[in-house]
């Protein structure tokens, strides 16, 4: 069994530019995929790849190997795919809650391919016990995409319910999710740059 992370550093999460820049957010995304690679290696996967379009930020990686593709986000897993001869586990890098138990217990379910399902629609984690029988599509609503991707190919589907694997680090509430229930580089990254405060009976966050 081994993971992949698709991953970008270059621009990336313009979503949270109302709060952070453009240096701050690149920061942010790497601390993240760190740490998620430090998470599954903890939880015992030790081949992890990369998968990214460009060397920006990864000089120096030597956690997991890193694999360039240049091509589209569903073109480059998909040719990953393609080559593998073990199960594969797809992992956002954008996924700072995610736990080793998490991991453990998504390589333990029983179908064909387990989805984590992010918020609004999308996949945050993929695993697939067949990977050259199963092509994905990211974007939009993934997570029914890819349930209806598994049904037609004969494989059948278990879902991996769980609020803090599904939370992926998007928008600027989602730092709030962060401070709140996070741990690690990440969280102690964004707590120096943010507090939350109640306003209206809600959370949300404040400059330190």
């Amino acid at each position: 069994m081994k993971a992949v992370i698709p991953y970008k550093k270059a621009g990336a999460k313009s979503r949270l530019s109302p709060v952070l820049s453009q240096e701050e957010r690149e920061e942010l995304v790497e601390l993240m995929l760190n740490q998620v690679i430090d998470t599954l290696k903890e939880a015992g996967i030790e081949t992890i790849d990369i998968l990214s379009p460009s060397m920006y930020g990864l000089e120096n990686m030597t956690k997991a190997t890193v694999l360039l593709d240049r091509n589209d986000l569903n073109e480059a897993l998909n040719w990953y795919l393609e080559q593998a001869e073990e199960p594969v586990m797809i992992v956002m890098a954008d996924l700072p809650l995610l736990s080793p138990d998490h991991v453990k217990g998504i390589t333990s379910t029983e179908g064909d391919v387990c989805i984590v399902p992010g918020k609004g629609g999308g996949t945050n984690v993929l695993f697939i016990k067949n990977p050259s029988g199963y092509r994905v599509r990211y974007y939009g609503s993934s997570f029914l995409t890819h349930c209806s991707i598994a049904e037609e190919a004969g494989q059948n589907v278990e879902i991996y319910d769980s609020f803090l694997a599904g939370i992926d680090i998007d928008e600027p509430e989602d730092l709030v999710e962060l401070l709140i229930h996070g741990s690690g580089a990440s969280k102690e990254y964004i707590s120096k740059k943010f507090r939350l405060e109640i306003s209206r009976g809600r959370v949300r966050l404040a400059p330190v």
